[in-house]
């Protein structure tokens, strides 16, 4: 089997014993990605001669030392078209960037580098990463690795995609409104939002967008680790979770370890269906599937208190997202969104995005102050009960709708019509809020699509969802693999 089917803790083992060089392990990475990935379109740009050059230095540094250079040394892996890579094109999908070449690694990619990463090239987005599904006037649509019909989601989906299908075997992708979960639930993988309080866990200077040059970022983003294994999630939160470059003299981050370690320790919240965002058949008996292992594990199950009102939770989400979201508008779009939402009626469907795009900053405060009182209800919460599990979305990959305009676009739920965004409806319980949120591929359907959960804890509990997520995957099935995965042709 060629090791880049491996783990990322795997590769590294065998980086550091000497039983492959980072040379010959990039080679097979870009071997497989020039055969598998046309079909997947998930790499969009390459590096090779940089990435060359990273891994003859690797191997050059362990050969002279017997030392390796961090925790990464000498593993390939690609990165988000949306962060920043010191003298690679970085476009995030968007025309007016395509020929934007930063001359400054994104802070997370100076993190990765340090630790000895190499960094082979971009994985696609959509553009400016707004969209839930990924596709973009440069480089086209990512699909769905099980299945090309369907979508990769977003606006991770090249990510995602390209670690479902044995690219790279670790990722760094973004998150506000699921952007890093919905993909990884969707292509069968695991993936990790971090914790964020009033600044994130993982720095997000370098990401796009904001646009290039900014120094600030959404105030709900997040960055966090997208991997084959539960293990490879925690490797690389390692790696990432520090704190900004200019709070470092006097920063550091310091996770605190997990609260339990065995699964019959934990109390568990299980949230497994909801009239505002209701789930399949498949994803109901996944989540009662699930529920039963850990009854069967011994642990404390409680299947009947929900932490919060979920429609009221997502819009104020949506109010949150969508001032954020106006920071990089042009002066004169802002002014006709303002002039806009002065006009609009209270019912029109239109309404809740333009006045919370262009509420006044009071209001804004009065919405913050909103969150905070909902992280406090959260934390009632999770003062009884450890983690809480939930759908990660209410199906399997839904159909890609790229060429669909937006109004038209929904997804089907056992039959009924139900509204596009639903996709990201559980993933948003946790966006406002900043609470870590883990998700678990966890079974298929009968076609094979992969099929997943979520896994909540408080804020800064990151260490015990992946406790929690790494004791549940040894009695949940081997996660499915698509064809690219192993692909020689």
């Amino acid at each position: 089997m060629p090791l880049r089917l491996a783990s990322a803790g795997e590769q590294l083992t065998a980086l550091r014993e000497g039983r492959i060089t980072s040379r010959a392990l990039l080679e097979q990475h870009l071997d497989h990605i020039a055969q598998a990935n046309p079909a997947v379109n998930a790499v969009v740009t390459l590096d090779t001669e940089g990435a060359r050059a990273a891994a003859d230095k690797a191997d050059a540094h362990l050969a002279q030392t017997g030392e390796v250079l961090g925790a990464l040394h000498g593993l390939p892996m690609t990165i988000k078209d949306a962060l920043e890579v010191a003298g690679v094109r970085t476009t995030c999908g968007s025309p007016d960037l395509s020929d934007h070449v930063p001359d400054r690694d994104a802070d997370t990619v100076a993190l990765l580098r340090a630790a000895g990463a190499v960094i082979i090239g971009h994985t696609n987005v959509p553009t400016m990463c707004q969209d839930i599904q990924t596709s973009n006037p440069i480089f086209g649509k990512t699909v769905n690795p099980f299945d090309p019909e369907r979508t990769s989601g977003g606006s991770s989906g090249g990510p995602a995609a390209a670690v479902a299908a044995g690219f790279t075997s670790l990722e760094v992708g973004s998150d506000l409104a699921g952007s890093l979960r919905l993909p990884a639930a969707y292509c069968g993988v695991y993936a990790l939002r971090t914790s964020r309080g009033t600044s994130p866990i993982v720095p997000t200077r370098g990401h796009i967008p904001r646009l290039p040059g900014w120094s600030t970022s959404s105030d709900m983003i997040t960055l966090g680790p997208i991997a084959r294994t539960v293990d490879d999630l925690d490797l690389l939160l390692d790696v990432i979770a520090a704190p900004a470059p200019a709070d470092r003299a006097g920063w550091k981050i310091d996770l605190p370890a997990p609260t339990k370690t065995q699964l019959s320790e934990f109390r568990i919240g299980i949230w497994a269906d909801d009239p505002y965002c209701h789930v399949d058949a498949d994803t109901r008996a996944l989540l009662q599937h699930v529920t039963e292992l850990l009854r069967t594990a011994g642990a404390d199950i409680d299947d009947s208190t929900e932490p919060v009102d979920f429609a009221e939770s997502d819009k104020l989400f949506q109010r949150l997202m969508y001032a954020t979201a106006s920071a990089t508008a042009t002066d004169a779009a802002f002014a006709a969104d303002v002039e806009a939402a002065q006009k609009i009626p209270d019912d029109d469907p239109s309404s809740l995005f333009l006045r919370s795009r262009t509420m006044r900053h009071r209001d804004w405060c009065v919405a913050d102050e909103a969150r905070q009182k909902l992280r406090a209800t959260w934390a009632t919460y999770f003062a009884e009960h450890d983690i809480l599990i939930t759908p990660a979305t209410p199906t399997a990959a839904v159909p890609d709708q790229t060429t669909t305009p937006p109004p038209q676009r929904y997804i089907t739920v056992d039959g009924q019509k139900c509204s596009f965004y639903d996709q990201t409806g559980w993933l948003n319980l946790t966006s406002p809020v900043g609470l870590p949120s883990l998700v678990l591929p966890a079974g298929k359907t009968e076609s094979g699509l992969p099929l997943a959960i979520q896994i909540i804890g408080p804020y800064l509990a990151d260490r015990t969802v992946l406790r929690a997520a790494k004791q549940l995957a040894k009695r949940l099935p081997s996660p499915v693999r698509p064809p690219a995965f192993s692909s020689q042709t």
